[in-house]
């Protein structure tokens, strides 16, 4: 159950969003909670306002008064945190409730590739567990080996159900590939194509390449930076 306080209204709740909707159109729809909030805001009430602006914000995230409201009560919030943590997490949601969430151009993935050459092959296909779509996966099943060159290692990797398994051995597949781990790396991320690969000699393919080109597309490519303070 993870963190369970014994009341059972808490055992199945609504989500975040649905929840939200229901709880400004009880309390009389945004306009309503705005105008008390920004009393309680004058008042220094800013923990009630950033609780209760938040259902404004989660039931219409383009409400830019809302978004501005609750931006000064987190602020002020992170003012006067003494909690390192608590001050970053309150004024980094301020900052994207008043300027969105923050993007770098041309930097993809949660993970260095420089960390992620650095890593094993099973720790790699760890990650590839972790970015697998599991609904876009659940109508697949494939097997094909993996040679790791470089490394001198054969892996299995084994999609079924939604989910990837791999085993540091050879299971027989027809379908096998061959490359570098940097090469592996390179096409997870997305940051070479399978064309290229194959062309520049990169990637070796014995049987059916298919299903190695079909587990490519059904990874995620993660974002550096996420919403925290929105749906």
């Amino acid at each position: 159950m993870g963190w369970f306080d014994a009341n059972p209204a808490h055992l199945f709740e609504l989500p975040p969003v649905e929840s939200a909707v229901k709880f400004v159109d009880y309390m009389g729809g945004a306009d309503a909670v705005l105008v008390r909030a920004r009393a309680d805001f004058d008042r220094g009430d800013y923990r009630w306002v950033a609780q209760v602006v938040n259902h404004v914000v989660f039931a219409d995230p383009g409400n830019t008064q809302a978004r501005q409201l609750q931006a000064d009560a987190l602020e002020q919030l992170g003012y006067q945190s003494e909690s390192g943590p608590w001050r970053s997490f309150y004024l980094t949601a301020a900052q994207e409730l008043r300027n969105g969430t923050p993007s770098l151009p041309g930097v993809r993935g949660a993970v260095s590739l420089d960390v992620m050459r650095a890593m094993t092959p099973e720790m790699v296909l760890d990650n590839c567990a972790v970015k697998l779509n599991g609904p876009l996966a659940a109508s697949h099943d494939i097997c094909f080996e993996i040679e790791f060159i470089d490394r001198e290692e054969l892996h299995t990797v084994f999609l079924s159900n939604g989910t990837l398994r791999h085993r540091p051995f050879s299971t027989g597949a027809a379908n096998k590939v061959a490359l570098t781990l940097e090469t592996f790396v390179n096409l997870t991320s997305e940051t070479m194509t399978l064309d290229d690969a194959e062309t520049s000699g990169a990637l070796r393919a014995t049987g059916e390449s298919g299903e190695f080109e079909t587990f490519l597309g059904l990874l995620e490519q993660f974002d550096v930076f996420f919403a925290i303070i929105e749906p």
